[in-house]
């Protein structure tokens, strides 16, 4: 295998995440079609989906949780490291498109900076 194929994953998986991302946002929370439709039949899958992300948005769950995960990955080593700032990009990245960009700024920068990280080679 070689040794840049997850690096190519991640840069690949990344800006397909922000364009989902971009497409909830647009398609699902600004779209004024949900808004009437939604006011009409709250107990519509989408709409539900919809009020559950906002509520998520409000409190500010998915940046808080990139915060976390990404200050876990700063202070735990090696691999498991690596994988958490990885999960604190994915966390961080719907966070800065859905109206919590203040906070999740923070996380996707620690988490960037975590990647890139030189790790010490154990003798």
């Amino acid at each position: 295998m070689s040794r840049h194929l997850p690096l190519l994953t991640l840069l690949l998986i990344l800006p397909l995440w922000l364009a989902a991302s971009y497409g909830v946002r647009f398609a699902l929370m600004e779209d004024s079609q949900w808004v009437g439709l939604c006011v009409d039949e709250a107990a519509r899958w989408e709409c539900q989906a919809r009020a559950g992300l906002g509520w998520l948005i409000h409190f500010r769950v998915i940046a808080w949780s990139a915060l976390a995960v990404a200050l876990l990955a700063f202070v735990i080593p090696a691999r498991t490291g690596r994988a958490l700032a990885v999960l604190a990009l994915l966390l961080g990245l719907p966070a800065l498109v859905l109206y919590s960009a203040s906070l999740a700024v923070f996380a996707v920068v620690l988490a960037g900076l975590r990647l890139v990280r030189k790790t010490p080679i154990s003798a």
